[in-house]
């Protein structure tokens, strides 16, 4: 009888325990999504800002890019040996020219492997109108997340905000309606 009365005993409390711990464990998961989504919340709700970074043109001077809030800004990350840089050079030209006297700066960031003499050689003959920066060390490259395919091209509003990434060639009509908009802002 004792023994019956002991096995009674046990099965109870683990009968008991049970529900307690699967209440404990629908209580974790639940904890676990609401960090979930309020991780997700806050990340996707928090304004990614622009790197803290001073562009070095062509010519030794430079240029903080906290100098041009207040100014749509494209930073265009390219090099010499990419062709679709180099295709996409004319519309990013037209761009800039159509929008400049609206407040749109541009920068042109020649990747690290892109020689010197290559960079002022094409800046030259192309006659590019914007600001035109070396970065040698990587430096502005990793400042942007780690850029490594080009062209890479940043749309950064007026208060600093990255407002869109572009990797490979935009749609420029698309690009067009979002400078219009930043710019109207």
């Amino acid at each position: 009888m004792e023994a019956q009365h002991a096995t009674t005993s046990v099965t109870a409390a683990v009968t008991s325990a049970a529900p307690r711990s699967r209440l404990a464990l629908k209580l974790g998961g639940v904890a676990v999504v609401a960090a979930i989504a309020l991780f997700g919340y806050t990340s996707l709700s928090a304004k990614n800002t622009a790197p803290d970074v001073t562009f070095v043109k062509l010519d030794g001077q430079k240029v903080a890019l906290k100098d041009l809030r207040g100014k749509v800004v494209m930073v265009n990350f390219w090099a010499t040996s990419c062709t679709t840089c180099v295709g996409e050079m004319p519309q990013m030209i037209s761009t800039y020219n159509k929008y400049k006297d609206q407040g749109l700066d541009f920068v042109a960031v020649a990747m690290s492997y892109d020689p010197p003499n290559y960079v002022l050689n094409y800046t030259e003959t192309r006659k590019l109108p914007f600001k035109v920066a070396l970065d040698p060390q990587d430096t502005l490259a990793k400042a942007f997340g780690d850029v490594k395919l080009t062209p890479t091209t940043f749309v950064i509003g007026k208060d600093g905000s990255i407002l869109k990434r572009y990797v490979g060639e935009p749609q420029f009509a698309e690009l067009h309606q979002l400078l219009e908009k930043a710019l109207a802002a």
